[in-house]
């Protein structure tokens, strides 16, 4: 196990990562693990962790994969199974060197595909429960179009300049994110086999208003789960319901947190 501070990095293979480490640490109390979308990082979460921290008392760690943010460069193009690799390699190698113990696996888009991988495809039974936010299990044409149509926004609008303060190679992270989804063979891509094997409880969070992805999603995760799954849909919300329901999505967040998290004989304790 490595000490964390606040913030730093750490090696996992070849790449450092940067990280955020809020609140208790993973041996003392649950921890959420955040995993950020296809163009994040664990700046962009802005203040939701900290928030998210002080609403479950939990620790929280949320750090940004190779390619994004301060993190080591990915080499591209990436291949068409980058969030299987995340999913299956890296991520298990991560939560051992942070000395994860019990918790939570929250992911936003492709970070929610990741965990819903992790979890069905891995079983770690310190994993008591996932949160997908607006979560990708198999390819739609609506996310398609809005990935091209992103594609010609980054290179004739200020849409790079804004994204290059959160990513020290920025091209790196867009291209690694966005030459993946518009491969043509990518349109094959599907995970909702790893959601039958998934044993602990899901909580989905989807907008009503996602670009980038239907109710299909959340009714792919309900038919092919034999787990609890508990969604909630954010009316106003589009791809990012944390920053465009903040609130509506903390709660949620907290309620379903306290549920499983909290032990039936101690309300006020953590469960062991």
């Amino acid at each position: 196990m490595t000490t964390l501070r606040p913030s730093g990095f750490l090696t996992i293979g070849a790449s450092d990562l940067e990280y955020r480490m809020i609140g208790p640490m993973p041996d003392q109390a649950p921890t959420i693990v955040m995993l950020h979308e296809g163009l994040g990082s664990a700046a962009l979460w802005g203040d939701f962790p900290d928030q998210l921290q002080a609403k479950t008392g939990a620790g929280v760690f949320a750090y940004s994969r190779h390619g994004y943010g301060a993190s080591s460069p990915a080499e591209l193009p990436r291949p068409l199974d980058y969030m299987h690799v995340e999913a299956l390699d890296v991520l298990p190698k991560l939560l051992d060197r942070i000395g994860f113990r019990r918790g939570i696996l929250l992911g936003h888009s492709d970070g929610a595909s990741i965990a819903a991988i992790y979890a069905g495809g891995v079983q770690d039974h310190r994993v008591r429960a996932v949160v997908l936010m607006a979560p990708h299990v198999v390819v739609e044409d609506v996310s398609v179009a809005s990935i091209a149509a992103i594609k010609t926004a980054y290179e004739t609008t200020d849409l790079r300049s804004r994204l290059a303060r959160w990513h020290r190679d920025v091209d790196n992270a867009f291209y690694g994110w966005n030459g993946a989804w518009l491969d043509p063979n990518f349109r094959r891509w599907d995970i909702s086999e790893y959601l039958a094997y998934i044993r602990v409880p899901i909580a989905v969070i989807q907008g009503g208003e996602d670009q980038y992805g239907t109710i299909r999603q959340v009714e792919i995760v309900r038919e092919e789960c034999y787990c609890p799954v508990e969604v909630t849909i954010l009316p106003e919300a589009g791809h990012s319901p944390h920053r465009e329901a903040p609130g509506a999505t903390l709660n949620a967040i907290w309620e379903f947190a306290n549920a499983v998290l909290r032990t039936h004989e101690d309300p006020h304790g953590w469960a062991a």
